[in-house]
């Protein structure tokens, strides 16, 4: 039987994954920087290994964010929504930003200052996504 991690322990080691890939650093250099193998920091960005006070504390001076940034937007405990309800926003985001291409899509458009080029970008995204949702017309195109 596999053992599924508790959703706080997930939620802190996605905000560890997340503030260490924005600072460039790789599993192995954190790891080195703690005395501890690239394995175990894998472990615990998946949630399977709990973090200790005193590890989320160095890691926490490591990453130059204060240890209440690991807790941020993490689950309340409440019991989850029932029916067809959407997961919380915050969740999805936080699992895209964790993605190499959420990474690199947000620093680019971060890089961008022309407020009008920004907005026309997010028209195109939007576009591209509902266009994606839409099923195919008529089947497939005719030569």
């Amino acid at each position: 039987m596999k053992k599924i991690p508790n959703p706080i322990d997930r939620h802190v080691g996605a905000r560890l994954r997340m503030r260490r890939m924005l600072m460039g650093l790789s599993q192995e250099k954190l790891g080195v920087a703690l005395s501890i193998t690239f394995q175990q920091i894998q472990k615990y960005e998946k949630g399977a290994n709990r973090i200790g006070a005193s590890r989320l504390q160095e890691l926490a001076r490591i990453l130059q964010v204060p240890p209440a940034f690991f807790f941020e937007g993490a689950p309340s405990g409440d019991a989850p929504a029932a029916g067809f309800a959407e997961p919380e926003a915050s969740s999805y985001v936080v699992d895209f930003l964790l993605t190499s291409e959420g990474l690199q899509l947000n620093r680019a458009f971060a890089l961008i200052r022309d407020p009008k080029v920004r907005r026309r970008i997010l028209d195109l995204v939007t576009s591209l996504a509902q266009d994606s949702e839409e099923p195919a017309k008529g089947g497939p195109a005719k030569s």
